[in-house]
């Protein structure tokens, strides 16, 4: 029966994923700002005017990690196809990845619940307060400190295996200190016009968007073939004989 090519499922898995975050990038911007969460009037006529564009977003943002966790079991086949002693790290960077699409997709059933909360009924101001801000927690600190334990251990099998460029392992490092710095001042407040905020523009600049670039860099150098020094199989080269 057929297998399917790893590496291309690697490169095909991250397109995908950089198509579905331009649907939810471009949504969120028809979607403007959302008003500070103790302006509850404001709050409610915000979600009611968005809670289409609400829908959207998480729908392509479910398709967005399922193809991640397509390009996460790729990257941990790649790895351990060329250094089967770094199995138990690629296990963490696989692990690590999995609970963040994991605590994601909680998010966003916030995020869906408040839109779904002013469908057809009256909507709460307290209720949609509630849901965002967790969701702006899982989304922000708590995503950042898993996305930093993905990149980090990424970013040591790049080293270490030489399955992908070296210059993705260094995106993949600076990729891990950024979500970490995130994760520690992400939490100061909630106004979305504040940077350092939760849910505010510093969790995308700092946090999500360095790491979808670092899943897209991988996934198009992997499609071109294998590494300099690899086997087709994607084992080391033997550079002397056994002592």
């Amino acid at each position: 029966m057929y297998t399917p090519d790893v590496r291309r499922w690697t490169g095909i898995s991250a397109i995908a994923v950089a198509v579905f975050l331009g649907i939810e990038g471009t949504t969120k911007i028809t979607a403007g700002d959302r008003p500070e969460l103790d302006e509850s009037q404001a709050l409610i006529d915000y979600t009611v005017a968005t809670s289409t564009q609400t829908i959207i977003v998480i729908l392509s943002d479910t398709f967005l990690m399922a193809f991640l966790i397509v390009f996460l079991a790729c990257f941990r086949q790649l790895v351990t196809k060329a250094r089967s002693d770094l199995q138990w790290i690629a296990d963490i960077t696989f692990g690590a990845g999995i609970t963040f699409v994991a605590v994601t997709l909680v998010g966003d059933a916030m995020d869906g619940g408040a839109a779904l909360a002013v469908m057809g009924i009256t909507p709460d101001a307290s209720v949609i307060r509630t849901l965002i801000l967790g969701h702006s927690i899982m989304f922000g600190s708590t995503g950042a400190v898993l996305l930093a334990l993905t990149s980090a251990t990424a970013a040591y099998l790049t080293f270490a295996s030489r399955v992908v460029p070296r210059w993705t392992g260094v995106l993949a490092a600076a990729t891990a200190g950024s979500n970490l710095a995130w994760a520690i001042v992400g939490l100061n407040g909630t106004s979305p016009n504040e940077f350092f905020a939760v849910g505010g523009a510093g969790n995308a600049i700092l946090a999500i968007f360095p790491w979808l670039v670092w899943v897209f860099c991988v996934g198009v150098t992997t499609v071109r073939g294998a590494r300099p020094g690899t086997h087709k199989s994607g084992a080391p080269l033997a550079t002397s004989a056994p002592r």
